[in-house]
Formats: C-alpha cells, structure tokens, sequence
C-alpha cells in the first residue's frame, strides 16, 4: 500500500461516498472504487459494508482507518522536520578537536550561533592523532587539524594560519627585548605542553640544530594552565599564539620574537570527501568563509586539493 491509497480510502471514510473521496482526491469515482478493492485485496479484508449506503467502515476498515491516519501523520510530520533542518531550526553538529584546534571554533561558532540558533553544536575533544579517523568513521562530521590529513577519503580547506611565540611573564627580563637567539633560550626554565605533537618535535630539532639546552623543567596538559603558570612568574613557554591572545592584550605575558623559530601553523576543518554533508555543516563551512573574508588576518578559507 502506498500514502495515495490511504489518503484515497481515509476520504471514503471521512465523506461516506465514493463520488464524495473523488472529489478529494481529484480522481474520478471508477478509479476510487478500483483503488479500494486493490486495497482491500492487499490487507485481505473489506473495508468497507458495501450494503450500507453511507460507507460504513467494516472492523477491519476502522483497525486500517487508525493506521493509516498515523502513517499520514507521521509523514507530514517527517516533511516539516526536514523543511526546519532546511531553515536550520533543527539539527546537530559533531566537530572534533583538539584543546589547540578548538580555540579557532570560538569566533566561528559565535557567528554561527548567531546564523542559527537552534542547531545544538558538539565539539569533542578529541587527540589530533585521532581526528581524521573519526571524521572517516562518521563518527563526527567535521575535524579542525593542524596537519593535513593523509587518508585519500578526507578532503579539507584551510580556515586559519597561526604561529608558535615564545612568552614570558612582563617582569622578565627578556620582556622588554625586541628580539632574541635560540641561544639566549639555554638559560631558561620552559613550561611545556605534555602532548607529543609535530611542532614539539620541530622545537627540539631547532634547539638541536644551534646546539642549544631545551629545559623543560615542567609539563603540564593544558594550555591554560601553563599560561597562567608562566603569568605568575615561574618560567617561559612557547605556545600557539591564538592560546594567549588574550593575556598579550591585558599585558599578563609579553611575546618576544625569536630569530631562529618561525614556526606557522595552518588550521584546517576536514569533511569526509564525496561525502552529503548536513545542512547544519554546509552551513558552518559558509560561515567560516564569511568570517575569512570579514575578518582577514589570520582568518582564511582555502580548499586543499
């Protein structure tokens, strides 16, 4: 049985007639007559007391009558929940990330909460080893890496370009140099960041390279808390530069340029390629591209072949 045959049978019940259904469903009275017999010989009951003349219902026609109203409710229900997630006032987003990753998606979210109220947003902190897998294994719909991902199923786009910056508290007595060698660093005692990654091993290569110490005296797991470690006076870091925005602007730390570390990084939001993205993703990715080209800077928005 298809929706045209119980809507065809709901409006012979509801007008009595099968003239009175014709009408409804524009069709003409023989080809009403014949949709219900092709109906009742499908359930294998009549549905209707064909010595009555005003169409009563048979008890198997009042069981179907019950049915088939839920099943046109349930459609017309199903279209209205997929014309909301259209008009985004409904739907959810997986993103994974990283504690370093995620701090791109604040301003970005921002704007789309702004776009779109009602869909409900999950970021999951996820290792960056992690991410690419996930988003192959449907198991979020996008990832933010700082690498791009190897598998052949992935596709990505550039959304953001950072930098590693060496920080020191304001009392310092580096703070105030306009610039410093990777040389000058040996002395120092270094807050790190316990989470093996490509740019920690770039790090040590680059000490190596100038045979310079590296003295990671303490390691923490957090971005947070090694800046405010290093704010309260107890050693130096180097950290993404989008981490300490903040503290920069208030003065709680101050960046000083070093000559042989220039270390960029660049962010990019990963999707499954060939994949039908949610309207609440297609929608994320266009806000991302708005917000490249209303902000600038480090904001960009480049496909990756």
């Amino acid at each position: 049985m298809d929706f045209f045959q119980l809507e065809t049978f709901l409006a012979v019940a509801q007008t009595g007639s099968f003239s009175g259904a014709a009408k409804i469903v524009h069709r003409t009275q023989p080809a009403v007559s014949q949709m219900v017999r092709k109906l009742e010989a499908e359930v294998g009951e009549a549905l209707f007391d064909r010595s009555s003349r005003d169409g009563m219902l048979t008890d198997a026609g009042r069981v179907l009558q019950e049915y088939a109203q839920k099943m046109l409710n349930l459609r017309r229900e199903a279209r209205a929940s997929m014309e909301e997630l259209r008009q985004f006032q409904r739907g959810m987003l997986t993103i994974a990330a990283n504690e370093f990753t995620s701090l791109y998606l604040l301003r970005v979210l921002e704007e789309f909460r702004r776009f779109s109220p009602m869909i409900k947003v999950a970021v999951q902190r996820s290792l960056a080893s992690d991410i690419a897998s996930q988003v192959a294994d449907h198991s979020v719909e996008l990832g933010v890496l700082s690498f791009r991902p190897e598998s052949s199923n992935l596709q990505s786009v550039v959304v953001f370009r950072d930098e590693l910056v060496f920080v020191v508290p304001p009392k310092h007595p580096l703070a105030k140099a306009k610039t410093v060698s990777i040389r000058q660093l040996g002395a120092e005692s270094f807050v790190a960041h316990n989470v093996v990654s490509p740019y920690r091993l770039k790090v040590l290569e680059a000490f190596a390279k100038h045979k310079t110490p590296l003295n990671m005296d303490v390691e923490m797991p957090t971005l947070e808390a090694i800046k405010r470690f290093v704010a309260a006076g107890n050693g130096v870091a180097l950290v993404p530069q989008i981490s300490v925005e903040p503290e920069l602007l208030r003065g709680e730390l101050v960046a000083v340029p070093v000559k042989e570390l220039k270390l960029e990084r660049k962010l990019r939001i990963v999707s499954r390629k060939g994949g039908q993205l949610s309207h609440a993703a297609r929608a994320f990715l266009q806000v991302a591209e708005s917000v490249s080209q209303n902000v600038g800077g480090s904001y960009l928005f480049q496909p990756e072949r």
